[in-house]
């Protein structure tokens, strides 16, 4: 890529073995620079990722026109299918930093995304692809999901902790837009000719417009295939990240861990599974109105909402902004029954829509707000808990480090099984009763559950 981003010191090398980001004068000299290096190839890598992820939300509604005979549930398994497999690695991704290195775990964890694209482009094309071979493809865009943490626990090994949240933002936040980028690319990508070259024909529609719909799955493969080269030439391996899955796993036992799980798998969760579900649910519900050229502001508004639901709770406290929050998903979801079609009413999409975008926002700021509240905890608690038996200040801080990151890394996989759960619920609920209200009776339960919870253990007495 460029020849500038090389490092001086060890071109002949991508391995850093003296790296001490908490020492200001190693960080001015040359750590922000080769920092900033990494997090910024880091970024299009994980936006990439999440835009692999969700490939299914823009691609499973147009299956019926380019000629599938699929139920609406079976449409809606594949949306949510790639948040099981995304859900399950995200454990074992995360620990895969220490053990490969970021530089060689990041260019193969992108690289690897290409085999479902360019799959995907094939199948879409004959009609008599099964649907257990899109079952198999949509497992393998999950993979893609799972690239979350093991970016995340990379880009932690750079910076110095006081600017640990900035960055960690920037490269969640920009990430999660990759499933808006997704669903504003593809749509427009399905109506022009790109891959004749390649035998891709299009299938024409009822109005006479063509539909190429596999290049909503190839158009990613240039790009992946660039960005896959720039980590692998561009990026680097710290030598003194390494540590080993016994030290990460006491997290386990914290049940901390399993309630703040539980809080983000109501926040992240329900951003990537709206995400996954929304397009789908509003063909079901307004078939007259062209929904994907509207989806994508929902995970817009939601990845925007991340990055400063971080930023408030560094103000006001994780506890009290996710307290508040849950209130505001708790109404919405009750509001959400009133835009429906139903008995002598049309529904009203506009307000459905209006009402999915305060879901989508409030899940957004809630992810970061609860992801904040983590790391707060985390550090309080192993801190007392070292200095308690009696160990140094300086040990407190290395355990508290290894453990947040591990705690962060199970409790985003957890968060990530909402992305099967509400489109599986949305298209159950529609099988059984021929509406989506059941599901979302569920969902108002769980987010005043919530509301309970966070102010049950973490409310009350303040932290």
């Amino acid at each position: 890529m460029h020849h500038s981003t090389v490092p001086e010191k060890s071109s002949s090398s991508h391995v850093i073995t003296d790296w001490r980001p908490e020492d200001p004068a190693f960080w001015q000299q040359q750590g922000h620079r080769v920092a900033s290096r990494n997090l910024w190839i880091s970024v299009p890598c994980l936006l990439l990722a999440f835009c692999v992820w969700m490939l299914f939300s823009a691609v499973a509604v147009n299956l019926p026109k380019v000629g599938f005979q699929f139920t609406t549930d079976q449409l809606f398994l594949l949306t949510a299918l790639p948040s099981v497999s995304g859900a399950l690695l995200r454990v074992p991704y995360s620990f895969m930093v220490p053990v490969f290195g970021g530089r060689r775990w990041t260019a193969f964890s992108t690289g690897i995304m290409i085999v479902p694209c360019v799959w995907l482009g094939f199948a879409v094309q004959d009609p008599t692809t099964p649907y257990s071979t899109f079952i198999i493809i949509s497992l393998l865009c999950g993979f893609a999901g799972a690239n979350f943490a093991s970016s995340m626990a990379n880009i932690s090994f750079f910076f110095p902790k006081q600017k640990q949240g900035g960055a960690l933002g920037i490269n969640g936040g920009l990430g999660n837009l990759g499933v808006s980028v997704m669903q504003l690319v593809a749509p427009l990508a399905v109506s022009v000719s790109m891959f004749a070259i390649f035998g891709a024909s299009g299938v024409e529609q009822p109005d006479g417009s063509m539909l190429y719909l596999e290049n909503a799955a190839w158009v990613w493969v240039p790009l992946l295939v660039v960005f896959t080269l720039a980590a692998w030439f561009g990026m680097n391996e710290l030598a003194a990240s390494k540590a080993s899955l016994r030290d990460q796993l006491p997290v386990l036992k914290r049940p901390h861990m399993w309630i703040m799980s539980f809080l983000y798998l109501a926040t992240f969760g329900s951003f990537i599974g709206f995400s996954a579900g929304f397009a789908m649910l509003s063909k079901t519900q307004f078939p007259d109105v062209q929904i994907l050229q509207f989806a994508f502001c929902g995970p817009l508004v939601g990845a925007l909402a991340r990055s400063a639901g971080g930023a408030i709770s560094d103000r006001l406290g994780g506890t009290r902004v996710t307290l508040v929050n849950f209130v505001v998903m708790a109404i919405f979801s009750a509001l959400l029954f009133l835009t429906l079609p139903g008995e002598g009413s049309d529904g009203n999409f506009i307000a459905f829509f209006g009402v999915f975008l305060v879901l989508f926002l409030t899940a957004g700021l809630g992810s970061g707000s609860t992801f904040q509240m983590i790391s707060v905890i985390f550090r309080k608690m192993t801190m007392e808990r070292v200095k308690k038996e009696g160990r140094s200040e300086a040990e407190a801080m290395r355990e508290a480090g290894t453990e947040t990151a591990a705690a962060l890394g199970f409790i985003s996989a957890i968060g990530a099984i909402g992305g099967f759960f509400i489109p599986k619920a949305f298209g159950t609920s529609l099988a059984l009763t021929g509406s989506p209200a059941g599901a979302m009776k569920v969902f108002l339960v769980f987010y005043i559950a919530c509301v309970v919870i966070t102010w049950a253990i973490y409310g009350r007495k303040k932290q």
